[in-house]
């Protein structure tokens, strides 16, 4: 299994717009953070979960050639914004519509802002194409399995999800956007070869973990590695990495993790 941060900012981005401090002028390139999404390969199945605004340049960087399915995990503007991009990935598949799984509120979302994608096979060549779907407790796939669970993140609930390869057995754990991991997600994830926790800020927030509350939750994973996404620019990488216990690290756009 292999699994690409494509990005890992927080819905304004590392730098923010006109913002002068250590962390947005840093020449650290971990300091550089675009918005949140990964994509996942399992077994060769090429799973893209969210769609963040700089989507078509994180695919060009991080050359992502094929998309099999995407996972939409809720429906705020940094993880919906870039699915008009998924056109190209239709275009790749022969026309063919892309299976899209999320919540329900992610499916309003979805068909509220794309409705000229809602359907079986593009209007025109170039333009994408969403075949929507509920995410099931546990999709079943021929290269292994993706199992979700519901976790709060203020008026809305974010899809966490465990992917498990058919042939290797490896385990990978992404929650991101969440307020506060529960005990049966908690329970869902143990096992896991790697994890991701939604980590924003030190700072307490109303809808997500602090890298504090993420790193309590990480310990009761037990997972060997766990990395913290959807980091602020109160965070420096360098900086914040020192300070995190054995088995915890921050993420960084372009890191690539085989399991």
């Amino acid at each position: 299994m292999e699994v690409v941060f494509l990005g890992t900012g927080t819905s304004q981005g590392v730098p923010m717009i006109a913002c002068p401090c250590p962390v947005c002028t840093s020449t650290d390139p971990r300091n550089s953070r675009t918005r949140v999404s990964i994509h996942v390969v399992m077994d060769g199945l090429h799973v893209q979960v969210d769609a963040a605004p700089e989507l078509r340049l994180q695919c060009v960087r991080e050359k992502i050639e094929r998309v099999d399915l995407f996972i939409l995990t809720h429906g705020h503007s940094d993880h919906i914004a870039g699915m008009d991009d998924l056109r190209r990935f239709c275009d790749l598949r022969g026309g063919e519509a892309l299976t899209v799984y999320s919540t329900a509120e992610g499916r309003r979302r979805v068909a509220a802002i794309y409705p000229y994608a809602i359907r079986d096979r593009p209007v025109v060549r170039g333009y994408p194409a969403f075949r929507l779907e509920p995410m099931p407790e546990k999709l079943e796939l021929p290269q292994g399995t993706i199992r979700s669970t519901l976790l709060p993140h203020g008026d809305a609930s974010t899809l966490g999800l465990v992917f498990t390869e058919r042939s290797s057995g490896r385990k990978f754990v992404y929650y991101t956007d969440c307020k506060e991991v529960p005990e049966e997600a908690v329970a869902l994830a143990r096992g896991a070869n790697a994890v991701v926790l939604d980590g924003l800020r030190p700072d307490p927030h109303p809808s997500h973990l602090t890298i504090g509350e993420a790193v309590s939750v990480a310990q009761k994973i037990g997972a060997p590695q766990t990395w913290l996404i959807h980091l602020t620019h109160a965070t420096d990488h360098a900086g914040g990495e020192a300070d995190l216990p054995q088995g915890v690290s921050l993420s960084y756009d372009g890191l690539r993790l085989a399991l």
